[in-house]
C-alpha cells in the first residue's frame, strides 16, 4: 500500500531544504513521501502523533529496526529517520523468497507484537480501523514492499501511518498473504510454488511465531483481510484513481483461490 524508503527516487522535489538534498520517494498507493538528507517526511494527519508515539515506545523496547521518530518539520510533516538499505521492487528478487527471509520477517513480526502489547493508547488516533478482539498494535501492512535489505539482510521495517490495534493473527495473515505466498497462481506479485510447498511455508510460519498460532486461523483471516483491502482500495477508486481498479479485481481473486484451497493448504 504504502512504500516510503525506496533507494531509487523518482526525481528532485524543487523545495530549497537548505544544503540537504530532497529526493521524492517510489512506490505506494499513498504518496506524498520524500526524504531529505536522514530523514523521510510525508504529509501529517491526525494519526501522526499516535504513531510517533508508538515509534518511540518501540525503540526503548530494543526495536532499533523502526524509523525513529522525529516529530514534525517547519512545514508540519511528519517526520522520521531515513532507514537506509533496499526495499524490494517488482518483480521481486528471487533470493526473497527463501526460508531463511520468512524466517527472519516472522521472528520480527512476533517482536513488533509483543513490543506493542504493552503500549499505552489513551487517547490514540487511528488513521486505520480498530479490529477486535485487540491484542497488539498491528502494522497493517507487513510485507515486503515495507521491508529494508542490506545484503540480503531484513534490517528495517518502514511506513507505520496505518498501524492500528488489532489481534496478533490480522498481521500474521497479511504476512503470510505476501510472503508465503498465498496469492493466485497467476499473481505475479507471489511465487509460482506448487500447493506443497505453500503448505509447507505456511506451517514454517506459524511455527516460528509459536503462540498457539495454526495455519486453520490464518487462512480465513486472509480471506477477510484481502476483502477489506479490495473495500479500501476500493474507496481510492472513487476518489478519483481508477487505475488502482484492477487490484480490486485481484484481491478479490487472490481471496477466493484461498477460500477454494484452504483445506489442502492446512494440511501438511
Amino acid at each position: 500500500m504504502v512504500a516510503a524508503n525506496r533507494d531509487t527516487a523518482m526525481g528532485e522535489d524543487r523545495h530549497d531544504a537548505g544544503r540537504e538534498s530532497v529526493e521524492i520517494l517510489e512506490g505506494g498507493n499513498m504518496g506524498g513521501a520524500v526524504r531529505v538528507g536522514g530523514t523521510v517526511r510525508r504529509p501529517a494527519g491526525p494519526w501522526s502523533p499516535t504513531v510517533q508515539r508508538l515509534l518511540g515506545h518501540l525503540r526503548r523496547q530494543g526495536l532499533d529496526w523502526v524509523p525513529e521518530p522525529l516529530g514534525v518539520d517547519d512545514e508540519g510533516r511528519d517526520r522520521v529517520s531515513y532507514l537506509p538499505g533496499m526495499v524490494p521492487q517488482d518483480p521481486l528478487p528471487e533470493w526473497l523468497w527463501s526460508d531463511a527471509i520468512l524466517v527472519r520477517a516472522v521472528q520480527r513480526l512476533g517482536d513488533l507484537h509483543d513490543a506493542s502489547a504493552t503500549f499505552d493508547a489513551t487517547d490514540a488516533t487511528w488513521r486505520f480501523p480498530v479490529h477486535h478482539p485487540v491484542e497488539v498494535v498491528c502494522h497493517n501492512d507487513f510485507a515486503p514492499y515495507n521491508m529494508v535489505f542490506r545484503d540480503r539482510q531484513l534490517t528495517g521495517v518502514i511506513d507505520w501511518d496505518t498501524a492500528s490495534p488489532g489481534p496478533r493473527v490480522w498481521d500474521l495473515a497479511y504476512l503470510a498473504y505476501r510472503l508465503v505466498p498465498l496469492t493466485h497462481p497467476d499473481n505475479h506479485d507471489g511465487l509460482a510454488s506448487p500447493r506443497s510447498e505453500r503448505t509447507r511455508r505456511l506451517r514454517l510460519l506459524c511455527d516460528t511465531y509459536g503462540r498457539g498460532v495454526e495455519p486453520s486461523q490464518i487462512l480465513p483471516v486472509a480471506v477477510q483481510r484481502l476483502h477489506d483491502l479490495a473495500d479500501f482500495t476500493e474507496s481510492l477508486v472513487a476518489e478519483g484513481r481508477p487505475q488502482l481498479r484492477s487490484h480490486v479485481d485481484l484481491y478479490l481473486r487472490d481471496g477466493a483461490w484461498i477460500d477454494a484451497n484452504a483445506d489442502s493448504l492446512h494440511t501438511v
